[in-house]
């Protein structure tokens, strides 16, 4: 039989796994505990299984609980719950990006195996997810014992598994924030720039899509030196220049964030003259 699970925090992540979990077999909810009745049972409506709570006094003990709460949260919840006797000799994991397994450190006081894994995903919209989620990259570091036991859980829902450092874990963390929101960022400054010059949203988003779509098709494709054109990987600094001026003319903020991101490219710029990868 499958183990019994425990999740508490059952927002878009707790609720997505949970239900991968129980879809595939891989684990038997048993009680979701989330801040209000109401948003306890939507989750298990979603899930599709478990009992919801919204007091973690009503909880049962559990061989494995995944704490699917925000990153300043992980460490109190287990620390009430280690407190609570319900994590001794459990495997407790956690689904932080940023945090490492080592907020888990009042469970493993009680003698449970300590896990963090991390799945690299947008989880916007959990019922998406939930359908296209094998192949998933997920992050994962903690005890071994833990490890042994949630890898087969997670290759089960279709994940695919990469160990990190721990001791780098924020810095893993910001590879996703600079792969994502701060992609965002620079596209953004790039379509007001376009408005600025008098080009309507639509049709700078036209502009734009196909620049940004086939740089990140070269930078997966080739790497991201190869990728790399445009005035600094032509050493065109007389161009950037110009360009620095009339953005610090227009709007300050972007002209500040112009110049940051060629401070950033100039090492780049000199990676692909050499041919490094």
């Amino acid at each position: 039989m499958a183990l019994a699970l425990n999740i508490v925090g059952a927002g878009h992540v707790g609720r997505t796994l949970g239900r991968l979990f129980h879809a595939h077999g891989v684990f038997e909810i048993q009680d979701v505990l989330t801040r209000s009745e109401a948003s306890a049972l939507d989750a298990v409506a979603f899930i599709g299984a478990g009992r919801a709570l919204a007091q973690a006094s009503n909880m049962r003990p559990a061989p494995v609980w995944m704490l699917a709460v925000g990153d300043d949260a992980i460490a109190p919840v287990c620390v009430a719950l280690a407190t609570a006797g319900l994590l001794d000799d459990a495997t407790v994991f956690h689904c932080s990006g940023a945090k490492g397994s080592n907020e888990l450190a009042a469970a493993s006081a009680a003698g449970a195996g300590v896990a963090s894994i991390h799945p690299v995903r947008s989880f916007a919209d959990p019922a998406a997810v939930a359908a296209a989620f094998t192949g998933t990259w997920c992050g994962v570091e903690g005890d071994e014992t833990a490890l042994a036991l949630l890898a087969p859980a997670f290759t089960g829902i279709g994940a695919r598994l990469v160990p990190i450092d721990a001791a780098a874990k924020t810095v893993y963390h910001a590879a996703s924030v600079f792969a994502a929101n701060y992609l965002v960022t620079v596209l953004d400054a790039a379509l007001r720039a376009y408005a600025a010059a008098g080009v309507p949203p639509q049709v700078a988003r036209e502009l734009a899509q196909p620049l940004a779509s086939e740089t990140l098709a070269n930078v997966f494709r080739l790497g991201a030196p190869a990728a790399l054109s445009g005035p600094v990987a032509r050493g065109d600094m007389a161009t950037v220049a110009r360009q620095h001026v009339a953005l610090q003319d227009w709007d300050a903020p972007t002209a500040q964030l112009y110049e940051a991101l060629v401070a950033a490219t100039l090492p780049l710029a000199e990676r692909k003259q050499r041919g490094a990868p």
